[in-house]
């Protein structure tokens, strides 16, 4: 061990160039396995303020997968529409046990004054949404249902709409356009950032009989539902509950599938878990690419290596060392080299992985099982890289060896 650390000592900006190799390619497994792990945890967190974690949802095509547009048709031929009249008969028969709101949207341009925010998420629902999904408010309320019943022009709106339309000001009793009717804003929703891309606080809220008036459609629409915490349900049980009655509702015959779709949290995470998994599978191995092309150089480095010091090798088999001393030395600089690359390669990865967190608003998360990996490749690239470089030293014949100049 210490023969082969002084040479790798002894050849710092040779063994430096044959590292780098290894370095950025730990760092590039550690980098992106922190990636994907933060597009894991930021999808959890935007599910969870998006969907809530007892909450789950019914309409016409819910599920989450790949499904071709024969199939979507297919579906919905089958399944029901989820109609108005749908939801006000499940608040009739299942309202004391599960809160509901319905929920549909539509792109819209909002305006004030001679301001326009183009491509606006309008979003028509209830006023127990927030009882039934994260709708948190920095400023305001949510709309009453009162103000529901009676068909109100009031809105709460996202952090994007108040940026844009109202500056440094508060939104809060000032007043917005869609579709030419003003809305009084009532409620600020907290600033939620993006996700994959895409900005969560575009987003407007009225109530679901005032969004029929501006955009009026047969299309079908969506249901949220969670169980009462008087009720003692659980979201299993809630789901149970909801999809009785809808059954009976849409006069489902017994031994039929259901003609409407949920999805719950569990589908959700199941779906994100399996879109990462592919990623994992494709990016992965790519990025590992690196770490062979590293090995690949290392070896050549030890193959010039051994040519350069064959001598030396002659001299300490005339001297009494196996071939087993001569392997071990180069195998151990091989791995040395090696290891010292995905020590590097592991600082270098989570010296990104901070920056883009605290400095660019990234979310990178360096989790245990790409760190072992990381190490367990550089060290498989450092033995593997070594071992035809040594067993080559290790069976020079001593006499030749020490003929050569």
């Amino acid at each position: 061990m210490g023969l082969a650390w002084d040479s790798i000592l002894a050849h710092r900006l040779r063994s430096f160039l044959t590292l780098l190799g290894v370095v950025i390619g730990v760092a590039s497994v550690i980098i992106v396995g922190a990636a994907i792990s933060g597009l894991g945890v930021q999808a959890q967190i935007t599910t969870e303020r998006a969907f809530g974690s007892e909450t789950y949802l019914v309409a016409q095509v819910a599920s989450l997968g790949n499904r071709n547009r024969k199939e979507i048709a297919m579906i919905q031929r089958y399944n029901k529409r989820i109609r108005p009249e749908d939801y006000e008969y499940l608040k009739a028969s299942t309202g004391d046990q599960i809160l509901y709101s319905p929920y549909v949207q539509a792109f819209d341009d909002a305006k004030r004054e001679e301001v326009t925010l183009e491509a606006a998420v309008v979003l028509g629902c209830a006023a127990s949404l927030p009882d039934i999904r994260d709708v948190a408010l920095v400023e305001g309320r949510f709309f009453t249902e009162q103000e529901e019943r009676n068909r109100a022009f009031v809105a709460v709106v996202g952090d994007d709409i108040k940026a844009k339309l109202f500056g440094d000001r508060s939104p809060i009793n000032g007043t917005i356009r869609l579709k030419g009717y003003e809305f009084r804003i009532v409620g600020l929703q907290e600033k939620l950032g993006s996700s994959l891309g895409r900005s969560q606080d575009n987003s407007i809220y009225i109530p679901f009989y005032t969004w029929r008036k501006l955009y009026p459609s047969r299309g079908s629409l969506s249901v949220f539902g969670r169980p009462r915490p008087s009720s003692g349900l659980s979201l299993d049980d809630g789901l149970d509950v909801t999809r009785s009655a809808l059954r009976t509702h849409f006069k489902a015959k017994p031994g039929k599938p259901d003609n409407f779709e949920f999805l719950t949290p569990d589908s959700i995470r199941g779906f994100i878990d399996n879109i990462l998994g592919l990623i994992q599978v494709i990016v992965v191995p790519v990025t590992m690419i690196s770490l062979l092309v590293g090995g690949i150089v290392i070896m050549n480095i030890m193959l010039v290596s051994v040519t350069e010091r064959t001598r030396e090798i002659g001299v300490r088999k005339a001297i009494g060392a196996k071939e087993s001393d001569i392997m071990l030395q180069f195998l151990s600089e091989s791995i040395m080299t090696s290891g010292a690359g995905g020590l590097l390669g592991l600082g270098l990865g989570y010296l990104v992985a901070y920056l883009a967190t605290n400095f660019l608003g990234a979310t990178l998360v360096v989790t245990w099982p790409y760190v072992l990996l990381a190490i367990f490749v550089s060290a498989s690239v450092g033995i593997i890289s070594g071992w035809y470089p040594a067993r080559r030293a290790a069976r020079l014949d001593p006499v030749v060896a020490l003929r050569a100049e």
